[in-house]
């Protein structure tokens, strides 16, 4: 991050690119700017700066700029609205005569296209503008140089008939892609699922997410890429089971098939009567909290293991087992406030498809809805290195 004197000479450098200035807090003039230097397309491979409080001349604007402020930057990187999930950095407030600075820096995506709201932006010259078509196929190949996640890799072989085009084409573009765009695009097909990274134009083949997403046959490419769920009859794990069911074709079909099955199977509620004799509809497991596990687990496991997720529910309690430990700059002793992403491409997908609401609050989100049910909280395993563990116990009075 900069030093207060570097922020005071980039303040005037009025010819360089990667920096933008600003006196607006709004996230629709936020958004559009992080979306355009997280995709760098000049490809400076270089952070953008955005200085908050600056006039377009390079004045100090003579604001003071609180912790609300701040805050409404900050809130761009996990809000959801722009997707891959953008790397940005805020300072701390640069207090200077003339008034305060603040300053966001935006590191280049490894997954571009970014978009904000659906709309791929770029930086032309000092300013922004929305990518055409032939400027977000250059971002797209791009990206094959410098994907590191496995879901953004080619899946090398596969091919356009591997996939259900017909249900990309009517559920998933138009969950990711602004209605404007769509309606002024002459793209190929292969040429849109690349946009969204599910095809690698370079390769000519599906990535490992478009296969995970939309395959026909998703385990003839990725043999453990599905769902386990099976219910025991007591509190221990025999050979004896009363019922399981597998979740095995592509995500943008499975997911819904797994939150109806969770909603209509598993959870249940009843009345009781609370310490005021009022009544109250309690659970045996909050269905918020218990989708936002599973999706936590989709979103997160390695999808390189041959093992499945897998759900056991016991008599008392539910387990919810994922291949692949903490990842990245997650530790034990900064879990669950720090985050990172295994499949940052399959994050996106469900954040599209409504399946997450906003990205590094899931896990404290479902403990409060444990929580205001009566539950324990939900306990984690973090130190099985290879497999990431969740236990939900039931309702104590069920």
């Amino acid at each position: 991050m900069l030093s207060k004197e570097e922020v005071k000479n980039l303040l005037t450098d009025l010819e360089s690119d990667r920096i933008e200035r600003t006196i607006s807090f709004r996230e629709d003039k936020i958004g559009p700017a992080v979306c355009a230097f997280s995709n760098d397309y000049p490809n400076h491979k270089k952070p953008g700066y955005i200085f908050f409080g600056a006039n377009d001349d390079g004045s100090i604007a003579g604001m003071t700029i609180g912790d609300d402020k701040t805050q409404n930057i900050g809130g761009v990187r996990s809000n959801g609205n722009i997707l891959p999930q953008p790397s940005l950095i805020v300072s701390e407030v640069f207090n200077f005569d003339e008034g305060d600075i603040v300053v966001a820096e935006v590191h280049p995506s490894f997954h571009p296209p970014v978009r904000f709201r659906g709309k791929c932006w770029i930086r032309v010259g000092p300013r922004k503008a929305v990518a055409n078509e032939t400027e977000e196929r250059r971002l797209s190949e791009k990206r094959t140089s410098t994907a590191k996640t496995f879901d953004a890799r080619p899946f090398a072989n596969s091919q356009l008939s591997d996939l259900d085009v017909e249900t990309f084409k009517s559920t998933y573009l138009p969950a990711a892609i602004d209605r404007d765009t769509l309606q002024a695009n002459n793209r190929t097909i292969e040429e849109k699922l690349s946009s969204l990274r599910l095809y690698d134009l370079v390769q000519n083949c599906v990535t490992n997410s478009g296969i995970l997403l939309l395959g026909l046959n998703p385990l003839f490419y990725l043999p453990g890429a599905y769902i386990q769920y099976i219910k025991l009859p007591g509190k221990e794990q025999i050979p004896e089971i009363e019922f399981e069911k597998r979740f095995s074709g592509a995500l943008i079909t499975e997911l819904k098939n797994l939150n109806d099955f969770v909603t209509s199977n598993i959870v249940k509620s009843k009345v009781i009567q609370n310490n005021s004799l009022q009544e109250q509809q309690i659970y045996n497991y909050p269905l918020w909290a218990l989708r936002e596990f599973l999706m936590n687990a989709v979103m997160h496991r390695d999808y390189e293991s041959n093992a499945p997720i897998l759900i056991y529910e016991y008599s008392d309690r539910i387990e919810i087992i994922n291949s692949g430990g903490l990842y990245g700059e997650v530790r034990p002793e900064n879990f669950p406030q720090a985050s990172d992403y295994r499949n940052p491409v399959i994050a996106e997908v469900m954040k599209n498809l409504g399946y997450v609401n906003r990205f590094n609050f899931g896990i404290q989100n479902a403990q409060q809805k444990l929580h205001d049910n009566g539950n324990p909280p939900a306990e984690f395993e973090l130190d099985l290195i290879t497999k990431f563990r969740v236990t939900i116990k039931k309702h104590p009075s069920w």
